[in-house]
């Protein structure tokens, strides 16, 4: 398992630095797709950084979601980088990106009914099966919502949990924005989850928009510093989960090493909050 610690998503320019600084975080991150090659430069630095780290694998490809089945040949790669790396947890998305032959690259929402209920169950049973190992679900940042939607969307992921008993990957960020977009109380959303199954949470940057109405629309752009709305869901959440794996998510104008490593102290001194508030109920508790 990750170290109940904060960790950074890896970034290229980051590769020399990280291995001259060693910085005091607790792992390391990467899309597994930019490691579905044989060699090069990334596997180079990936290689001697996960010495010194434990790494996370956080796919964006394999279209969980989708009504297509499943590319054999992607999960197949990602099951060879597993093997390879031997990363501490692996995660995918609780969204489709591709249908038939075509590739969008985003990750696109799903209708929360039934139907569709079985299928991704399906999808992350097999998932499980081919890696031999436990697959964590994010849930997603989304932006319109299905008429054809006859679950919510806690319900849906409590679902998943439950008939195929993988674990969750906790958005904060993701479900402070799609609160905010659909109009919902976020740490109620929270509540809802399958808190007891989330291995890992997620925290990035989002920026604003206008829809078609002129409403503010918050767009998920990892691009920016942990907005301090979400740093107080975090908080709130944190009170919940205890202390649990925090990754640190900013893939665009990606800053220097150092932004990132304080955005991760800033993590781990909300995950201990709980125990210093448990150590303190304790000490003052009757003998």
């Amino acid at each position: 398992m990750l170290p109940a610690r904060a960790g950074l998503g890896l970034k290229p320019s980051h590769f020399r630095h990280v291995l001259e600084q060693r910085p005091d975080v607790g792992f390391f991150e990467v899309h597994a797709e930019n490691y579905m090659v044989d060699g090069g430069p990334f596997h180079h630095y990936l290689g001697r950084i996960r010495e010194f780290y434990p790494l996370s694998l956080h796919g964006v490809g394999l279209s969980i979601g989708g009504v297509s089945p499943l590319d054999e040949a992607h999960l197949d790669r990602l099951a060879a980088l597993a093997q390879r790396y031997e990363p501490a947890a692996v995660s995918e998305h609780l969204a489709w990106s591709s249908h038939g032959e075509v590739f969008f690259n985003d990750l696109l929402p799903v209708s929360y009914d039934l139907t569709t209920l079985a299928r991704v169950c399906n999808h992350v049973d097999r998932v499980q099966q081919r890696l031999k190992r436990r697959l964590l679900l994010e849930n997603p940042s989304t932006y319109v919502e299905f008429t054809t939607s006859t679950l919510d969307e806690s319900q849906f992921l409590c679902e998943v949990v439950r008939r195929t008993g993988c674990a969750l990957l906790l958005d904060v960020n993701n479900a402070f924005i799609s609160c905010f977009n659909h109009r919902r109380e976020a740490l109620a959303y929270i509540d809802a989850l399958p808190l007891h199954a989330v291995g890992q949470v997620h925290l990035a940057g989002f920026a604003a928009d206008r829809d078609g109405a002129g409403e503010t629309l918050l767009i998920d752009t990892h691009g920016s510093e942990v907005d301090e709305r979400v740093w107080r869901l975090y908080s709130q959440a944190a009170l919940r989960l205890g202390a649990t794996p925090t990754l640190i998510e900013w893939d665009r104008d990606v800053p220097p090493l150092e932004v990132l490593v304080g955005q991760a102290c800033r993590a781990e001194a909300l995950m201990a909050q709980p125990a210093a508030a448990s150590a303190c109920a304790n000490a003052g508790a009757p003998a």
